[in-house]
């Protein structure tokens, strides 16, 4: 029986924690807050997951650094910009050959390296032994026993193998794809392309132009991917198209929240304040732009939200400027 460690309780890593649990596997789960341990671990309730009892094989432990001791898979499950922080803490307690399971999406700022890379670097451990396990999926519907799929990515066919054998059940469906880089990229993008359409459900506009903006989304995406080396097929997968309509349409995604609120008119930085959940997409979008300016890639929609975010632009406005832009032939890629 392999030893399993989670790494975040948020609601994402708390459903798979919960997955592999019935799955027949003891999951040690930590969380940086240890008032919140404390509570989980004597009401066996999610603060966040109101119809949700934690499974009796997961056991609480506020002890970081004890917690991954001859631990064989870790799930890395804490916000995007406090992974580099805590593999970093971890760098010499990780085992050589555990398999690092990221769920975390974005794209760092300032390096602006994917998550699989963080990992890399910051707790040196060999990208053999890093998977990503990403697509569209809500804990909110995975705990209510909803079919979901999933991709397990890695530049290793044996680990993908590994955690897709791991997580696999009669709800989980799991993939495995070699193109690590384009699973994140594009399971991280789309929460930038989520924040316009949560722009234009905020102003009030309907579905051809949500339909328009995702299409085009996917092809920014596609565009820097593949400048980046990614594999563009990847982006027609799970972790791309599968992932974008998911976080563009729920009720459940916070970074379409986010941008319905500001179409409505509230600041970002009063959205931010009121949130008690991450929208990973914020973050991002400084990443992308950078990204776009790095690779010299056409980004007009991500753009167009950075300088709503950044720069107080009018959103009504920017959306005119990507209806006027110079008019051109349909293409899907570069």
């Amino acid at each position: 029986m392999p030893n399993i460690a989670l790494l975040g309780c948020g609601t994402w890593g708390s459903a798979l924690a919960q997955g592999l649990a019935e799955n027949g596997y003891p999951v040690h789960a930590w969380h940086h807050k240890r008032d919140v341990v404390a509570k989980m671990n004597a009401s066996r309730k999610h603060p966040r997951l109101d119809t949700f009892s934690f499974h009796d094989d997961i056991h609480f432990d506020p002890d970081l650094n004890h917690i991954v001791d001859d631990t064989e898979y870790i799930i890395c499950a804490v916000p995007s910009h406090a992974v580099r922080e805590i593999m970093s803490e971890l760098k010499e307690d990780i085992s050589d050959k555990a398999i690092v399971v990221n769920v975390s999406k974005g794209v760092e700022n300032g390096t602006l390296y994917t998550m699989s890379e963080v990992i890399a670097q910051a707790a040196n451990h060999d990208p053999e032994y890093i998977v990503s396990l990403y697509g569209p999926s809500h804990a909110e519907e995975v705990i209510g026993g909803q079919p979901t799929t999933l991709v397990s990515a890695s530049v290793s066919h044996a680990s993908a193998k590994n955690v897709q054998s791991l997580f696999s059940s009669d709800i989980l469906r799991v993939y495995t794809n070699h193109d690590i880089r384009g699973v994140e990229l594009g399971g991280s993008l789309k929460n930038v392309i989520a924040i316009a359409a949560g722009i234009c459900d905020g102003i009030g506009f309907g579905d051809n132009t949500k339909a328009a903006l995702m299409t085009r989304g996917l092809t920014e995406i596609t565009r820097l991917g593949e400048a980046m080396g990614a594999d563009s097929s990847t982006f027609f997968g799970l972790s791309g198209i599968g992932d974008l309509i998911a976080t563009c349409l729920s009720q459940h995604s916070r970074n379409r929240f986010v941008g319905e609120e500001i179409g409505r008119g509230k600041s970002l930085e009063k959205i931010l304040e009121e949130m008690d959940m991450v929208a990973e997409g914020v973050k991002t979008t400084q990443s992308v732009y950078d990204l776009a300016e790095k690779y010299q890639v056409e980004m007009p929609i991500s753009s167009g939200v950075f300088q709503v975010l950044f720069n107080d632009k009018d959103p009504k406005k920017v959306v005119s400027a990507l209806m006027t832009r110079d008019l051109r032939h349909e293409q899907i890629s570069s």
